[in-house]
């Protein structure tokens, strides 16, 4: 089956598009030459087909990659999936993503809940400009991203003399992998607290000052608790992208086994290597962790309605008051 759809994968597409625009023309077509109750009818219908067409847009899309993924993992049995996550390099690249994901994740949440907190509550010349810088990384390619990196920290780069007169490696190394990992992540936490935040308001913080409460106090329990779902929501989405990223380490890491490949350059390696059981080994963690990613996200979105739909708790000003 997998074989069957990587050899006709361009003519699936085609028979998908070519089918929404005959339904397209077709609805049309029909709701300008029938009759009122006949267009009634058809425009009842026309939900129901477009879920259709929906549902097998995600079929293609979304679950069919996955099951190849998944079939080609296991096509010669547990053992060789399992000799392929074992493997030495393997294990290797898997520990490297967890910690860069563990450096990275922790950093990104420190500087977008700081980022956040001075964008919505505070007005500051530069304010924009912080705006900006924020949202950098969705507007350059990782790639890109990691040759400046290279630029900066390469042996012609400008401070590569000063590097190897002290003998600090940040290229080939892990300290870039986790720069270029913080640069293409950054903006996750930031972007995902700063609409909430200014939806909010700073009524309650003002008056938690007034009433003496220090910045730590306003923060833990006036702040934390209304951004708590939003936090989670943007530090589940930062993790998801940082152990994912490919562009950018790509050019940072020159790809030494055992050393700095991440799970994304290894299943690359692997695939390049025809050790396709290996490769798709591999990959099919990066799909589990796609998976767990899109319910834990689930779940926050319901988690977070379901708070919102509740009924207000005591506020630190009513329990300072009791």
């Amino acid at each position: 089956m997998s074989a069957l759809l990587r050899a006709a994968w361009k003519k699936v597409i085609f028979l998908g598009m070519f089918g929404v625009g005959c339904y397209n023309t077709f609805s049309y077509v029909a709701v300008q030459y029938t009759t009122a109750t006949s267009a009634t009818l058809l425009n009842s219908f026309i939900p129901v087909v477009t879920s259709v067409l929906a549902l097998a847009f995600f079929g293609i899309f979304l679950l069919m990659p996955l099951a190849v993924v998944f079939t080609e993992a296991l096509k010669k049995g547990w053992a060789a999936y399992a000799a392929g996550i074992a493997s030495p390099d393997a294990i290797s690249a898997i520990k490297l993503t967890l910690l860069v994901a563990g450096i990275a994740v922790p950093l990104n949440l420190i500087f977008g809940v700081a980022a956040a907190w001075a964008i919505a509550k505070f007005e500051f010349r530069g304010k924009q400009v912080l705006i900006t810088l924020i949202d950098l990384p969705f507007s350059v390619s990782p790639v890109v991203s990691g040759l400046i990196y290279v630029l900066l920290f390469g042996a012609q780069g400008w401070f590569g003399p000063l590097l190897a007169d002290t003998d600090i490696k940040i290229l080939f190394a892990v300290p870039g992998i986790v720069l270029a990992t913080i640069f293409v992540t950054f903006p996750f936490v930031a972007r995902e607290l700063i609409p909430l935040m200014q939806a909010q308001g700073s009524d309650e913080e003002e008056a938690a000052v007034v009433l003496g409460a220090s910045g730590w106090t306003t923060f833990r329990q006036i702040t934390l608790p209304n951004i708590k779902w939003g936090l989670l929501y943007g530090v589940i989405l930062c993790n998801a992208r940082a152990m994912g990223e490919f562009g950018a380490v790509s050019v940072v890491s020159g790809h030494i086994r055992g050393l700095t490949n991440t799970m994304p350059l290894q299943v690359e390696i692997l695939y390049n290597e025809y050790n396709f059981v290996a490769a798709f080994a591999v990959a099919s963690l990066l799909a589990l962790l796609a998976l767990l990613t899109l319910g834990i996200k689930s779940l926050i979105e319901w988690r977070a309605g379901e708070f919102g739909n509740r009924e207000p708790q005591q506020t630190f000003f009513e329990r300072g008051q009791s």
